[in-house]
């Protein structure tokens, strides 16, 4: 045969970075499926070897919507008669207690889910969030590639086992940035929603303000109020008062005790409990973190950063901000990965960024295994990554504006 017959290996384009991205996200979520599959088939998930159903975090949600059906909304807040609506729920008892902390208006969604039977009302609750947060990652992304960003974000399989809200908090922050520049008044009703976790919305003020947002900051307003008042009319005007009066209990007992496990707090103060800090240090060094989010948030949001980068650092800031923060939370983080991503498949990823989201992503997975804030280091992560694209961008504006 002629040499010049021989026909050579063609090698394989590489995959488009959007199709990449994809790739792994899928490939992620099977590895999620599958796991989640075979610790319900040993009975470690959502029902035991018994069938009955295990105790998680969804169990307070569930209890207190009972509570609330049956006209005892207050009691919801007394720990002792929660934790028996708990036992009731499930049909056996547990150790520990998951307790029901939220301002009142979370009771219509609770109410709601305890119509149900328990383990259908787990499922309605998980799939209905995990469905309006994929939504909002793809409309972040502009692309079927956000579906997947959001169903393998590490962050959303201990959402999903925990039974938690992430999926809730991580659609209201995303859907809040994602409407803001062409539907003002939806981000409003959004933000407003957002309420349900006050502790999530302490920095959005203050961002909505530097940039001049003032009728998103009218509907929220708005949206809160008017759903206080309907809790108040349909719960009793003692939901508030609980409500108020356990608030202070429920924080001396979980930051200040560690009930919960200071392990478990993906946040600075909760770095420093962890590692035998003083209550007093621990709270001042989070304070200090919370003050450097805010004045970061106000300098970004008055500067002419692009908004993708805005919206991504207020997102991983939010995070930072509050000492109440737990892993099934960091869900929020893959809102400012998904603005992150946006930005730069536009125009082109850097080497930080590469290695950057992929030590997030591995710190996150491997949260279960070590016994520190691995949560809290992927967030700063990515946060640094945010503002040092921010930084750049700025860079790049900033003569055009002194020649114009």
């Amino acid at each position: 045969m002629d040499a010049s017959q021989i026909e050579t290996p063609v090698a394989a384009p590489p995959l488009a970075p959007r199709r990449l991205i994809g790739v792994i996200g899928l490939t992620l979520a099977l590895a999620y499926l599958v796991m989640l599959s075979g610790t319900w088939l040993q009975g470690q998930f959502l029902s035991d070897a018994e069938n009955r159903p295990i105790a998680n975090d969804f169990v307070d949600v569930y209890a207190a919507g009972g509570m609330a059906l049956s006209g005892a909304a207050a009691s919801a807040y007394d720990w002792p008669l929660h934790k028996t609506a708990e036992v009731r729920a499930l049909g056996h008892d547990f150790p520990g207690y998951y307790g029901w902390h939220y301002p009142p208006p979370f009771l219509f969604v609770a109410a709601v889910l305890a119509l149900l039977p328990y383990l259908g009302a787990v499922f309605v609750w998980l799939a209905g969030t995990l469905a309006a947060y994929v939504l909002t990652l793809r409309c972040i992304l502009q692309d079927r590639a956000g579906v997947f960003v959001a169903l393998g974000f590490p962050a959303a399989i201990w959402n999903v086992t925990a039974g938690q809200n992430g999926f809730l908090t991580a659609a209201l922050i995303g859907g809040t940035l994602a409407a803001l520049e062409r539907r003002p008044a939806l981000a409003g009703v959004l933000l407003g929603l957002l309420t349900y976790k006050p502790q999530f919305g302490l920095l959005f003020p203050l961002a909505l303000i530097a940039d001049r947002r003032w009728l998103t900051i009218a509907v929220a307003a708005a949206v809160a109020s008017g759903m206080a008042a309907a809790s108040a009319l349909v719960f009793g005007a003692a939901s508030w008062q609980a409500f108020f009066h356990w608030l202070p209990i429920t924080s001396h007992r979980v930051l200040g005790e560690g009930v919960a496990d200071f392990d478990r707090l993906q946040s600075l103060y909760g770095l420093v409990r962890a590692h035998d800090g003083g209550e007093t240090l621990a709270f001042a060094l989070q304070a200090a973190a919370s003050i450097a989010a805010a004045i970061g948030t106000i300098w970004l949001w008055r500067s002419r950063a692009p908004f993708d980068l805005k919206a991504a650092a207020l997102a991983a800031a939010t995070l930072v901000a509050t000492p109440y923060v737990y892993m099934y939370d960091v869900t929020v983080l893959a809102v400012a990965v998904g603005f992150l991503l946006h930005y730069a498949l536009e125009r082109g990823f850097t080497v930080a960024e590469i290695c950057g989201l992929a030590a997030s992503a591995a710190l996150i997975l491997v949260f279960p295994y070590v016994r520190t804030q691995t949560g809290l280091a992927a967030v700063l992560i990515v946060l640094a990554l945010v503002m040092e694209r921010a930084r750049a961008a700025l860079r790049v504006t900033a003569p055009a504006r002194r020649l114009a």
